[in-house]
């Protein structure tokens, strides 16, 4: 009876079609995850093509070791350092805002919130996410250094590093605080009942026991939330100023490299220009540099991680 089902010929039809289906669903789904490989490797086809064409014309050398940075002016030095001081000074101010702040919050909302509260919070930390980031930029020109920054900060100037690294850091706070929520709350239960069952009170089962254990996955966060700070344009742009200078002092109005590439590409050079090649050098450092991050962390959540 059973053999004669295998060589029923609707069976058999039935059997090929669900096949097909299954092909068609496989194949949809492997074209839906090469998307984000295939734009990768566009972007980075472009930005090789067209820096190659602006290192055709500035060596190497004068480009990461220069410190003036005066493309769009009529004596051009094409030293990149004054552009990737400022994403760097930018972004660790960035960090020193988002990480006590970000962690703070994790540690509460995983280890010490009430159910009730913890949605509440994570509400918030989600509208936090979600605000456009020109409303920042234009919130920490209009608001942060006037009022704050010039008042108490002497030597402070409307456009200045310290306002756009403190409103970046405001804006990636989620990104610290919901990633390592998530690697705190992976954490087994088990690693808090044996703390107890030893006697530990709660502040010694959180920093001695579940942030340890939570590490990997924290530091992860914390770099991939460097490299979203590096990469952002809108407040560098609107709150920092266009004045590529080389300088350490967050006082200082500074050019980020996302904001050279927003001034630029907005119009500010006729395309086929070494001005405009310049905006695809400058992107590929960075896009070098964010790559270099990821893979940083990447390493740390595999070198570090714990299986549980």
């Amino acid at each position: 009876m059973s053999r004669n089902i295998f060589f029923n010929k609707n069976f058999l039809a039935n059997l090929r079609r669900r096949q097909r289906a299954t092909n068609l669903v496989n194949s949809l789904l492997l074209a839906a995850a090469s998307v984000s490989f295939i734009a990768i490797v566009v972007i980075l086809g472009s930005l090789i093509l067209e820096s190659s064409i602006f290192f055709g014309q500035v060596s190497l050398v004068e480009f990461l070791t220069g410190t003036e940075w005066t493309v769009l002016f009529s004596d051009k030095k094409f030293g990149v350092l004054p552009l990737l001081t400022a994403t760097a000074l930018t972004s660790a101010i960035a960090l020193v805002v988002a990480i006590p702040a970000g962690l703070a919050t994790a540690i509460y909302l995983s280890e010490y919130a009430r159910p009730g509260i913890r949605g509440v919070i994570k509400n918030i930390i989600e509208v936090l996410a979600g605000i456009p980031t020109v409303v920042y930029g234009y919130f920490a020109l209009y608001f942060i250094s006037p009022n704050l920054l010039m008042r108490f900060v002497p030597g402070t100037g409307v456009f200045s590093a310290l306002a756009v690294g403190l409103m970046i850091g405001v804006l990636i706070i989620p990104i610290v605080a919901s990633l390592s929520e998530d690697a705190l709350y992976s954490v087994p239960e088990d690693f808090r009942l044996a703390a107890y069952s030893l006697g530990a009170r709660k502040i010694d089962v959180v920093f001695r026991v579940i942030v340890p254990a939570a590490l990997s996955g924290i530091l992860a966060a914390i770099i991939l939330a460097f490299t979203r700070a590096m990469g952002e344009t809108m407040i560098a742009a609107i709150a920092g100023g266009f004045r590529p200078f080389y300088s350490f002092d967050p006082r200082e109005a500074m050019q980020t490299m996302t904001s050279f590439i927003a001034q630029v590409a907005t119009g500010d050079a006729p395309h086929g220009t070494i001005e405009y090649q310049s905006i695809f050098a400058v992107g590929i450092l960075l896009f070098i540099i964010t790559m270099v991050f990821n893979l940083v962390a990447l390493a740390v959540v595999r070198r570090w991680q714990i299986r549980y």
